[in-house]
């Protein structure tokens, strides 16, 4: 780790109590304590998908393959660990593609998201004009074992992502495999 990240590190650990998770790429990332369901920083804006859709309120556009469900169906999708309200669900690409593209329409330096038993197949990615500033796998996670645990606390975390002084406009979740499921998406405008 170069001395800069180290610096953005130590600096972003500090901030609220949060668990310092890894700094690579663009962002660093950091876990809430287990329990915590929402966003911990001020000035976000949450989208829980209680309206059963992404966009009221919401991002200003999502396109892609996803479904807000509530509950579980075997094989297809699994509630979020300590969670009874709807989310958002990205399916298997054999059944009718694999992603959600989430478009904030505003340029953003933070996101955080409860990440819903986390396996290795699911990738997060953050654009800006449609470039790809950086992305994340389950694997990806310190202090996450991404082996899609429907109930463990090691598996189903709320997850940050710190972008200093970069910028996204655009967050796509994607999986290769049954399935990503997520709630309670935040972002803070830069």
């Amino acid at each position: 780790m170069n001395t800069q990240k180290l610096v953005l590190a130590v600096a972003t650990g500090a901030l609220g109590g949060l668990g310092l998770v890894a700094s690579a790429g663009a962002a660093t990332v950091t876990l809430e304590s287990a329990g915590v369901f929402t966003t911990q920083v001020s000035g976000a804006t949450t989208i829980d998908f209680n309206s059963g859709s992404c966009t009221t309120p919401g991002y200003a556009s999502c396109s892609g393959s996803y479904q807000v469900v509530i509950g579980s169906q075997s094989g297809v999708y699994a509630q979020p660990a300590g969670t009874n309200t709807e989310y958002l669900s990205i399916p298997n690409g054999s059944i009718s593609g694999n992603t959600a593209t989430l478009v904030l329409g505003t340029l953003s330096d933070y996101f955080g998201l409860y990440w819903g038993s986390v396996d290795s197949y699911n990738t997060i990615s953050f654009l800006r004009a449609g470039s790809e500033v950086t992305s994340y796998t389950g694997t990806q996670l310190a202090g996450l074992i991404a082996d899609g645990n429907q109930s463990s606390d090691s598996s189903n975390r709320f997850v940050n992502f710190f972008f200093g002084n970069e910028r996204f406009d655009t967050v796509v979740l994607s999986s290769t495999n049954y399935a990503f499921e997520s709630d309670n998406h935040a972002y803070r405008v830069a």
